[in-house]
């Protein structure tokens, strides 16, 4: 039975060495998802667009909700704010979501020696991104058109994702090995999201919450990136870098570990399936 390579080095040169291979993947995922609809890929923009307007009206105009203590007036500040944060958890739910059923839906790269499983969780990774660059797109053309140019600090928002993208990733090659010996993972993630999403920052600042709780809801691993991105993209504020720094350890460390239950299990899946 063949050996595969558990390394954090090998996670680094698998990617590299089949970047080629992820790009194709990702395209072919990204023009099938939308193949055969009248708007085609037009969809991927058109969502973006619709949910901002929708949080506009319903936060700004029915609940005239403000963001924090020391919200402005202002009837779009809210909807900006609200949308940054989710489009930080559209991407990790997108990704974990999927995770369960990678190798399931895939069953026949299982049967071929040949093909580097580990790459799925990339391609799923792949998609993910595009949406939220569409998402972001939206965001900045909004923000522009409504408060001018965004701050520059906008171009650090890369600081914050790639510790992101590294924490899912460890995430979904787990959950992709633990969805083929264990099918009810999937529902249970199901699950996990709808409760995460509510128990995230997304529709209150982390700061609302009395002083004693500020520290637990920190234990959350979505929450840092979302109050870094919004940070960046709307208050204009530097991240806190130590709290950075903390999260992209971890998140290494997630991808690493994550990676390494993936290689030592992926030999039994050809049995179970």
């Amino acid at each position: 039975m063949q050996n595969f390579s558990a390394s954090p080095r090998e996670m680094v040169v698998s990617f590299w060495r089949n970047r080629q291979l992820i790009r194709n993947l990702v395209q072919r995922e990204v023009v099938g998802r939308y193949k055969g609809s009248m708007l085609g890929i037009f969809w991927s923009l058109a969502t973006p667009i619709f949910m901002l307007a929708v949080y506009t009206f319903v936060f700004s105009v029915v609940f005239k909700a403000r963001w924090g203590a020391g919200g402005s007036d202002s009837k779009t500040e809210f909807a900006l704010v609200l949308f940054a944060g989710l489009m930080i958890f559209n991407l990790f739910s997108e990704c974990i979501s999927r995770a369960p059923g990678l190798i399931l839906a895939n069953v026949n790269y299982v049967k071929k020696v040949v093909f580097p499983l580990e790459v799925l969780p990339w391609v799923s990774m792949g998609g993910a991104l595009f949406h939220f660059a569409v998402s972001l797109g939206v965001w900045l053309v909004a923000y522009l058109a409504l408060f001018g140019v965004p701050h520059w600090h906008v171009l650090l928002l890369p600081l914050v994702l790639v510790p992101l993208v590294l924490f899912v990733m460890g995430l979904s090659w787990a959950l992709s090995s633990l969805g083929v010996y264990l099918r009810d993972v999937g529902q249970i993630i199901g699950l996990v999201i709808t409760v995460l999403m509510f128990l995230t920052p997304i529709f209150y600042p982390a700061s609302s919450l009395p002083p004693a709780y500020q520290p637990l809801m920190f234990l959350n691993p979505l929450t840092p990136p979302i109050e870094m991105a919004r940070d960046l993209l709307y208050w204009g504020h530097l991240p806190n870098m130590t709290l950075l720094a903390m999260y992209a350890a971890g998140s290494l460390a997630c991808a690493v570990l994550g990676f390494a239950w993936f290689q030592k299990t992926r030999k039994g899946f050809a049995d179970v399936l």
